[in-house]
């Protein structure tokens, strides 16, 4: 892989497994969103990567005019590099979830690189109520539920946005994503260099376990050389020691209330801000640099933030 030089810090900032009975701090309005995005590029995130949520309920949105709420003011208050996601919210349309990506034209665009059980039940289990009646049901559903990127959907988002000029960040969620990434540059419809987002902990995909980061890091190597960047997340409690671990592989790290609720054991985060805080904190006692988004950018040669379409 290349060595980052420096390490680009993400941020995912709501998502759209957690619920607002998870957390009183899960951002859901579009003015949370961009002042919890706004706070967490100050505290070093170099990338933002975004979700919209219906404000009244927070049960996660894709519908463009939610995120023309949020990404203009974001961009006017910070330099950060703004990533939509694709994925979307669980159950919703290849259409849905491709519709803000494709009105903003962003930089970089969220792409999930295979289909996988995605249980995410157990995250509801120890509340007693819900605030909003959606929440239970969604994520009561997952146990019998696939989260579908099937080759041909996969193929029309890496058309539909290459087309528009967005890079990716590939999101593998195990070692055979990694293979369905390099048949897609072996057909030319990916090109280099590479933002490889490596998902561990998630029922469903490869789990927590630091042996499998070392292997999904020794494949992309036999896959893609020295024509990616790795970058690591994990769900829940494994989220500080594996992006840790990425970082001293010479790799680069995600955090956010996306991936996970906690600032420390039992110490809900008040924001995202703490938790990027918190990372860097680690990283530069590392004696490793944390990268601006400017530099970001040179890294994985976006087309800037001037040239999209918001």
């Amino acid at each position: 892989m290349r060595k980052s030089p420096k390490v680009i810090i993400t941020c995912a900032v709501t998502g759209s497994i957690h619920t607002p009975s998870m957390s009183p701090y899960l951002p859901i309005t579009p003015r949370q969103i961009a002042d919890d995005a706004v706070a967490a590029a100050e505290a070093g995130a170099a990338m933002l990567h975004l979700h919209a949520r219906d404000p009244e309920t927070g049960r996660p949105d894709q519908d463009p005019k939610l995120f023309a709420q949020f990404l203009p003011e974001i961009k006017a208050r910070s330099n950060a590099i703004l990533n939509i996601t694709t994925g979307g919210g669980l159950g919703m349309s290849l259409d849905q979830r491709l519709a803000p990506a494709k009105w903003a034209q962003p930089e970089v665009a969220s792409m999930n690189m295979g289909s996988l059980n995605f249980n995410i039940a157990g995250a509801g289990e120890r509340i007693s109520e819900f605030r909003f009646d959606w929440e239970k049901p969604y994520l009561e559903m997952t146990r019998d539920f696939i989260l579908s990127n099937t080759f041909a959907q996969i193929e029309r988002g890496l058309h539909e946005l290459s087309d528009l000029g967005t890079r990716f960040e590939f999101e593998c969620y195990d070692v055979g994503h990694l293979y369905n990434l390099a048949h897609f540059v072996d057909r030319g419809l990916a090109k280099p260099p590479f933002f490889l987002q490596c998902i561990f902990g998630i029922l469903g995909g490869i789990g927590a376990d630091h042996d499998n980061l070392l292997h999904m890091r020794t494949i992309a190597d036999r896959l893609f050389g020295d024509d990616y960047y790795l970058s690591v997340l994990a769900a829940g409690r494994h989220q500080m020691p594996f992006v840790t671990s990425s970082a001293l592989l010479g790799g680069n790290v995600r955090v956010g209330l996306e991936d996970s609720l906690y600032a420390g054991r039992g110490k809900l985060a008040a924001s995202n801000a703490e938790q990027v805080a918190k990372i860097r904190r680690i990283l530069e006692e590392l004696s490793l640099e944390i990268a601006t988004p400017d530099e970001a950018r040179a890294m994985i040669q976006t087309k800037g933030g001037a040239n999209v379409a918001f």
